[in-house]
């Protein structure tokens, strides 16, 4: 009497083996999703463009735009840190800055379809920073669209700064794709000075008896001075740009009070040239008020005075150096 018995069971092991590993082979093949075509990823690309000017990577959006052929075009990244629970104070402004560059290139280079942006956060995606190496924050890479990407295609912070110019200035270098940076109007700067001007004209009424303080000149010598050292300072540009108080170096975690390139300043550097344009303006004062003094102090007057401005306009050129690199000139500090 026959037995009907399973197919496997009457087959020897090894013929059960090889039909195993042909069934999972065949399963693998059926799960992988076909890659993308370029018309494909230029689609969804632009679509999501016309969404928001920065793309979201996740681990698939990595591996089919930036990772994967065919590509003719190129990616701008942010790799950034967000989230409240990392401590990255520049992360915030660098990525606002990034927003108002990659909005910009929405604008005027809607259609171009050579360039596009995108932002990895280190909480939604670590992965990727993984496979990029990363343990700093914020980078931005250039990925090319043809062959690997290069040494010149990471941006440093430390070298063009962290405002969308320099990011543009950044991507006309490696893209050679000029982007005209259009920053959102800024209503607060007005309001402010209505304000102000509100406030002046009121504590002149209020004393539209007693107006002699007007007339009096060491009021508006003081008066203009402060407008002086502001605006000599640079304290216009950090209301414009908004730039961090200090910026760490991501590799070797020192933190610099005084950016290291001409392009871009610190909040921290602006308050140090002003204390020492203040400085030496005082020691200026005691210098020429030396010779009309009258008492045993007029020596001392002079040498204090000689002595500030010699010091601290040597602390002003030092600053000057760091700025400029290739400035060959110091005086008493080098």
């Amino acid at each position: 009497m026959l037995v009907n018995k399973p197919f496997l069971a009457i087959m020897g092991p090894k013929y059960r083996l090889e039909l195993l590993l042909l069934a999972l082979t065949a399963a693998l093949a059926f799960a992988q999703k076909p890659s993308l075509s370029l018309e494909d990823k230029i689609s969804n690309l632009q679509d999501m463009l016309y969404k928001r000017p920065i793309i979201t990577m996740n681990m698939e959006r990595w591996k089919n735009y930036v990772r994967s052929a065919p590509r003719n075009y190129s990616m701008i990244v942010m790799f950034t840190a967000l989230s409240a629970g990392v401590n990255c104070p520049i992360c915030k402004p660098a990525y606002d800055e990034f927003y108002i560059l990659a909005n910009s290139y929405r604008y005027g280079h809607m259609t171009d379809k050579a360039v596009y942006f995108g932002v990895v956060e280190f909480d939604d995606s670590p992965q990727i920073f993984q496979s990029m190496n990363l343990n700093t924050a914020p980078v931005i890479f250039h990925f090319p669209a043809k062959g690997r990407e290069k040494k010149g295609d990471q941006m440093e912070f430390q070298r063009f700064g962290i405002d969308a110019d320099a990011m543009a200035k950044f991507v006309a270098e490696r893209t050679s794709i000029h982007i005209h940076v259009l920053r959102p109007p800024n209503y607060a700067a007005p309001v402010v000075i209505m304000l102000l001007v509100m406030l002046i004209m009121g504590l002149l009424y209020m004393r539209r008896n007693n107006l002699e303080f007007l007339y009096n000149r060491t009021f508006w010598g003081l008066a203009c001075l402060t407008i002086v050292f502001c605006f000599m300072s640079g304290q216009m540009w950090n209301h414009i740009r908004g730039p961090p108080f200090f910026m760490t170096h991501p590799q070797t975690r020192e933190t610099s009070f005084i950016h290291g390139s001409t392009q871009y300043q610190l909040v921290s550097e602006t308050y140090i040239v002003l204390g020492l344009y203040v400085v030496i303006t005082c020691g200026m004062v005691l210098v020429l008020d030396a010779p009309e003094r009258k008492d045993n102090y007029r020596k001392m007057y002079a040498y204090v005075g000689l002595g500030l401005v010699a010091v601290f306009f040597s602390l002003l050129l030092s600053v000057f150096r760091m700025k400029y690199q290739g400035y060959p000139y110091h005086f008493l500090f080098n």
